[in-house]
Order: structure tokens, then sequence, then C-alpha cells
């Protein structure tokens, strides 16, 4: 059968959106319910929590102080004067656990052992690998770039933390596990106590929800980072869906313009997941500080059309798109995305459900495509000295967690993203030495 990307052409950009092609005949293959038509506008923000006091930036990272031409220079501050502003925020009523202060020999990863879902099985009955964000840390420690001392360990999200975006009734109405049948699209979780419901499958998405809100400000701090989880594009202030309850995206940007408001005033969500990201579109619908470009397979879920109204930079590509056609497309169009706005931060979102294989997201790329996909988002981020934080969203395939461990490596060989202090750290600092204080960690997380 010949694939319709290889009829594909240069594609034709109509006012800001690039529309490649498309099969009426493939419609997607999942049990979602699409928004196609959806004329909403958008969820009512009474209902949120009070606006929380602006956090002083940290050292912005090395990135930054590189690059002389770079807007983040002139407003960088030094340590007494971060030390400073955390002190006039210990003095405030805010009470987030979610913007830890980081040790400097620990790498910009975050990830934490309780992101992984599983329990009877039922996991087993969506096509989401549940226990992918586990393997790809295994992999990232064989390959010896990190170790369990050297990692970022995020906080769950309070009810606070995601008032900030999420409405109260949303909120309210997860504590009904048919609402989370829907949200997760495994039905049996309806028929589960809600107290089950929250410990097993919420509460790892609340964790990953502030592992992204932590990674993005490790992100300013250092110039990039990558929360090994994350990236639930499909979920709004007050609707979720597609295996995505809480907003972390929104979430982490609001946190960034609240807390930091004279280090990041405008952000760019580059979303390569293969369905589109209409949480987030939704969410800054009227926001302009927030430029979105977002590349997805036209023909699957979510349909949204109110959502696209949001989306900047439109790249909608065709069913079975491979490596050839699409990479190009992605250069051309994040450049060009570049040039039309220039973001404080880059919140990438690199789904790899456009995994060949992956029924979902219906394309064909390879998983080298995925690698070189990756590096060319860092590498436009990096030679512009724009800070980014990396979440790894959709990816439906079992060889899913591979190719994303494979791809991290793939920036730290080429020098997208490095850390010499944890480097340092892990070559004169035995692993032996701390095996008493991972113990205590242990014991703590089996409290919970």
């Amino acid at each position: 059968m010949t694939s319709p990307s290889s009829r594909l052409e240069e594609g034709e950009i109509r006012n800001d959106s690039e529309t490649i092609t498309d099969n009426p005949l493939f419609n997607g293959g999942t049990n979602h319910v699409d928004y196609q038509d959806d004329e909403d506008g958008g969820q009512s923000q009474d209902d949120q929590g009070e606006s929380n006091p602006p956090l002083p930036a940290d050292e912005i990272g090395a990135c930054a102080a590189a690059a002389p031409d770079s807007p983040f220079k002139k407003q960088k501050l030094d340590r007494h004067e971060s030390e400073d502003g955390l002190n006039r925020l210990a003095e405030t009523n805010y009470t987030t656990k979610l913007y830890l202060t980081v040790e400097d020999h620990r790498w910009p990863i975050v990830y934490h052992p309780d992101y992984n879902i599983g329990f009877l099985g039922l996991e087993k009955l969506h096509p989401f690998d549940s226990r992918k964000w586990e393997k790809v840390f295994t992999s990232l420690k064989e390959f010896g770039l990190v170790r369990d001392d050297t990692i970022v360990y995020p906080e769950e999200a309070s009810e606070k933390d995601l008032l900030e975006v999420h409405t109260k009734r949303y909120i309210n109405s997860l504590k009904w596990s048919v609402n989370v049948a829907s949200i997760t699209e495994v039905p049996p979780v309806a028929l589960l106590p809600n107290f089950i419901v929250q410990r097993k499958v919420l509460y790892p998405l609340r964790l990953q929800t502030g592992g992204s809100v932590l990674a993005a400000k490790l992100a300013v701090q250092r110039g990039w980072s990558i929360n090994i989880g994350g990236g639930f594009h499909h979920c709004s202030s007050g609707r979720g869906g597609g295996f995505c309850a809480y907003a972390d995206i929104t979430l982490c940007i609001k946190f960034l313009f609240e807390h930091m408001p004279n280090v990041i005033d405008k952000a760019m969500i580059v979303d390569l997941d293969a369905h589109q990201g209409n949480g987030h579109e939704r969410d800054f619908m009227d926001d302009d500080r927030v430029y979105v470009m977002d590349v997805y397979n036209r023909n699957i879920y979510p349909h949204d059309g109110f959502a696209k109204r949001k989306i900047n930079k439109k790249v909608e590509l065709p069913f079975m798109i491979g490596d050839k056609d699409y990479l190009p497309i992605v250069e051309r169009c994040l450049n060009e995305a570049l040039s039309e706005f220039d973001p404080s931060i880059i919140v990438y979102n690199a789904g790899t459900d456009i995994l060949q294989g992956d029924r979902l997201g219906a394309m064909d790329i390879s998983p080298q495509g995925v690698v070189d996909r990756d590096a060319l988002v860092f590498k436009a981020a990096r030679e512009r000295c724009i800070p980014i934080v990396m979440l790894t969203s959709g990816g439906y395939q079992r060889v899913t967690a591979q190719v994303i461990a494979d791809s991290i490596m793939n920036l730290y060989r080429n020098n997208l993203i490095k850390c010499d202090t944890a480097e340092e750290y892990q070559a004169n600092i035995p692993e032996k030495i701390w095996n008493r204080a991972r113990m205590k960690m242990k014991k703590s997380m089996s409290v919970k």
C-alpha cells in the first residue's frame, strides 16, 4: 500500500497555519470522544484559587551567561540576589512545595518512582505503557548518565497548586471514580472506590504534574531540563481526557509567569505529540504571551475546532507520514515560529506516539526520526539561548521508553544537554556512600 506521505508536496501555508493533506477514510482508531465542531468558549475561572506572589528568579545558568545578546543575561541575578529573593518568598503566605531547592550536583532531570501506575492489572486495559517512565530512567542509569542520587525528585501538586489553573468544580469531579474512568479510558476504574483511584491513578499524575512545574523552573536556572513524565496536553482548566487528568503544561507556564515575571514573560509551546494539544490551547486562548506551535495528525483525536483557533503555527499532517517528509517540516516551521516570536522559555511536548507501529498516533516515524526530531528542537533552543523544558507526553508502545532514553543520550552526546557538576560528583563520589540516605528515602515513600 502506498503511504500518503509519498504523495506529499511542500504544503500550503494559509495565514499562520500549514495544512499538508488529509485522509477522510481514516478516523483515528481510539475510543476518545472527539471535540469536532466544538465551539464552547472555554472554562470559567470563577472557581480558581487566588494568585500567588511572584518569586524572584534564581540564577539563569551558563547558557544565558555565555550569550552576549541574550535578554536573559541582563536579567541574571547573582547568588546573593537570589538568596534575598527566596528569603522574601519565605515571608509570604505562599506555601507551595513544588519549587524545590535543587543541589548543583543533580542533573535537571526530574523523575520519581511513583510516576508509574500499576494496580490489579487494570492498567493493561489501556494501550499506554503505564511503567514507561520507570523504563526510561532505568535505561539512563544503565547508560551511566544518571544515578539515583543525581536526579531531582518532585513533590506532588497539591489541590491549592492545581487550583492555580483548574476550576474547583473540575477538581471535585475527580472525586467520582466514573469521571476518572472516562478520562483514563479504563472503564473498570469506575467500579473502584475513589480512595483507591486517588492513590493508584491520580496521585502518580499529580506527582508528574509537580515534576513539570519544577522542571520548568530548573530550565530557567540551568538552561534546560527534562521531566521523565508529564505532557498532559489534552487537559484544560475544566476538562480532562485522553489519559490527561491535570493541565501540567498550563500550570508550569502560569507558575513561571506568576513567580518569575522579571525573567519569564513569554512562552512558546512546541507540541510534537501525534495528537492536537487542545488542553493548553483552550487555556491560553486569549493570552498573547503564549505562542503555540502544534504539529499533529489531523485525522485522529481530538478534532477540537475551537482549540485550533489558538494555534499560532498549525501543521496538520497526513496519516502515516514518514521521516523524509516530517523532519524538514518540523525544522522549517520551528525556525519560522522562532522568527515570529521571541519566547523566554520553550515548553517542548515530546510525544513519541509518532513512532511507526503506534496505532493511536498513526504516523510512520522511525526511532532514529524521533531522536533527530528531539535534537533539532533542542539545537534550535540552545543556539538561541532559550531555556527549554522537555515533557515526554504520549507514546503507546513497549519500545517507546527505550527510544526516549536513546534520544536523551543523543542530546548528551551532542552536547545539547550537560551538567558538569553532576558528572564531577558521579566521578568522585561512589554511589555506595549515600546508600543509607537511599534507604531512608525508600522508607519515607512507603509511608505515603
